[in-house]
C-alpha cells in the first residue's frame, strides 16, 4: 500500500463502518487536510495480519486484543483511546415479521422458528454466538440450516434470500440496507464488547493517528456512533 503525507493507515474493525460512512470520515478530512486509508476486517483477521508482520499505522479493535498488543509492546500505550460499546443483535429483511426475542425462550424458539440464521465466523459476534447455541442447547438444529459466513456482513444474506435472521454486531446489521433491527439479544445472553484505537510504534504517522483517535470522541462522532447502536466508552 502507498501512503502519501496526507495519509495514514488504519486496520479497523467493521463494528464502526456504518458510522465512520455517515460523515465521520468526512468531516475529518474535510477539518484537517489528512485521509485514513482503511482496511476493513473482523479484529481476528487484523490480529492474524500483525502477527504475520502487516503494520498499520493504527488499529481499531476490541479491548481485549489491543490488550495483546500492548503487551507485545506493539502500539504505544500513551495513543490507546477507548471508543465504543457494542452489543449483539438480530436483523430481519425491512418488512419482515419482527419475531419475539425479549427472553431467553423467545429468543430460542425464534432461531429454531427460522428457515435459515446467518452469521460470520470470523467475527466477535459469531465467535461468541457460536458456542452460545450450544449454551442454549439448540446448536445442532440451528447449525443444520444456518448460513455461516467466514466475515463479512451477515445481513447481506437477508437480501440475497440465503437467510431470514441474521445475527451480528447491531452496527454491522445497520451497515447493509434493508435491513431492520429486531432488537439486542436478551439481556441474560448478551454479549458486550468494547473496542478502542491506538497507533503502532515505530509508525511515522503517529501524530495523524492521534488526531483522528481524538476526533473520534467528539460529539458529533458519538451521535454517528449512537445513530448505529454505539455508545461511547
Amino acid at each position: 500500500m502507498s501512503i502519501s503525507k496526507e495519509q495514514f493507515s488504519l486496520s479497523v474493525a467493521l463494528v464502526v463502518k456504518s458510522a465512520f460512512d455517515d460523515g465521520i470520515l468526512e468531516d475529518f478530512i474535510k477539518e484537517t487536510g489528512l485521509e485514513p486509508v482503511i482496511d476493513w476486517s473482523p479484529t481476528t483477521v487484523i490480529m492474524r495480519a500483525i502477527s504475520n508482520g502487516i503494520r498499520p499505522d493504527g488499529v481499531i479493535i476490541t479491548d481485549d486484543a489491543l490488550a495483546d498488543l500492548v503487551e507485545d509492546e506493539l502500539v504505544d500505550t500513551a495513543s490507546v483511546t477507548p471508543l465504543v460499546v457494542s452489543k449483539v443483535g438480530v436483523g430481519v429483511l425491512k418488512g419482515s415479521p419482527l419475531p419475539d426475542i425479549s427472553t431467553v425462550e423467545a429468543f430460542k424458539k425464534a432461531l429454531l422458528s427460522a428457515r435459515s440464521v446467518a452469521y460470520s465466523m470470523g467475527g466477535q459476534s459469531g465467535l461468541y454466538f457460536a458456542p452460545l447455541l450450544e449454551r442454549l442447547g439448540i446448536a445442532d438444529q440451528i447449525n443444520a440450516r444456518a448460513t455461516r459466513i467466514p466475515s463479512g456482513f451477515s445481513a447481506e444474506k437477508l437480501c440475497s434470500g440465503e437467510a431470514d435472521l441474521a445475527v451480528q454486531q447491531i452496527s454491522e446489521l445497520l451497515a447493509v440496507e434493508g435491513t431492520q433491527i429486531v432488537g439486542p439479544f436478551p439481556e441474560e445472553v448478551q454479549k458486550v464488547t468494547t473496542f478502542s484505537g491506538a497507533a503502532l510504534t515505530g509508525s511515522v504517522h503517529q501524530d495523524q493517528v492521534r488526531a483522528f483517535l481524538c476526533f473520534l470522541r467528539r460529539k458529533a462522532a458519538a451521535d454517528s456512533f449512537m445513530k448505529f447502536g454505539l455508545d461511547l466508552q
